[in-house]
């Protein structure tokens, strides 16, 4: 049951019959990966806290430079040197004291991954790189957890979910293949810092309607940040993908 502070600092959302008190609920007893501690976890990792997700574990091996400060907006310039994943879970934790934030300060393996993705309820992929992201998508699919997964470059912005609960459910490997192409890099292409902060935040609104039971709509969204357009194109499931398909 939740407690009247929790009734007051959640109310404005309790107030939506689709989250309502049973929604928040299932928040309070639910938790969440997020791989990466930048551009877009920064915003995920916050709204997750202010939702009242009662375990946050966070993972990234970077350190904090001046430059992602214009975009990463959960740090503060007396956060330079530090690990990525520690600062943002202390933030975390001075913004909602109720939360449980761990931060593991290094880079995710597969064997770290099989040990902590069946124990949580919903994956954010707030990576940079194509060989995180396809040891997140295996280790989701071997677990059957759900996966949010979330890019960013210059202008551009793209959003998925997998709901790998569901046999037919495609993965990441069946829209992306085997994920063998050329990183890009911010630091090479460069990006608007609103853009992974609004992909960040629909990564973070996708992981709560996932929590509360809320249908999704499983599509690629991709977004121009120039015109402030959405293309919405349709996927599904590879029969053949190497992942989860017979191509195994």
């Amino acid at each position: 049951m939740l407690s009247d502070d929790e009734l007051l600092r959640y109310s404005r959302q309790i107030l939506l019959p689709e989250i309502d008190l049973a929604g928040q609920d299932k928040l309070r007893e639910a938790s969440v990966l997020i791989v990466g501690a930048g551009g877009l976890a920064n915003p995920a990792a916050l709204h997750l806290a202010g939702a009242g997700v009662q375990r946050l574990l966070i993972a990234d091996g970077d350190t904090l430079e001046i430059s992602n400060l214009h975009r990463q907006i959960g740090f503060r310039e007396a956060d330079i040197g530090s690990n990525k994943a520690q600062a943002l879970a202390a933030q975390l934790a001075a913004l909602n004291a109720d939360v449980e934030v761990s931060a593991h300060p290094g880079y995710v393996d597969e064997s770290w991954l099989a040990s902590v993705v069946p124990f949580v309820d919903v994956v954010l992929d707030c990576s940079d790189n194509f060989a995180t992201r396809t040891l997140v998508n295996a280790a989701c699919v071997t677990a059957k957890k759900p996966l949010v997964s979330g890019a960013a470059i210059r202008f551009s912005g793209q959003l998925a979910v997998f709901d790998l609960r569901r046999e037919d459910a495609a993965c990441y490997a069946c829209l992306y293949g085997d994920g063998d192409s050329a990183d890009e890099l911010c630091s090479e292409s460069g990006i608007a810092g609103p853009v992974v902060g609004v992909i960040g935040t629909l990564q973070a609104l996708q992981a709560i309607r996932l929590l509360v039971g809320l249908p999704l709509n499983e599509r690629l969204q991709l977004f121009d940040a120039q015109t402030l357009e959405w293309k919405s194109l349709a996927f599904r499931k590879d029969p053949a993908c190497r992942v989860c398909g017979t191509g195994r």
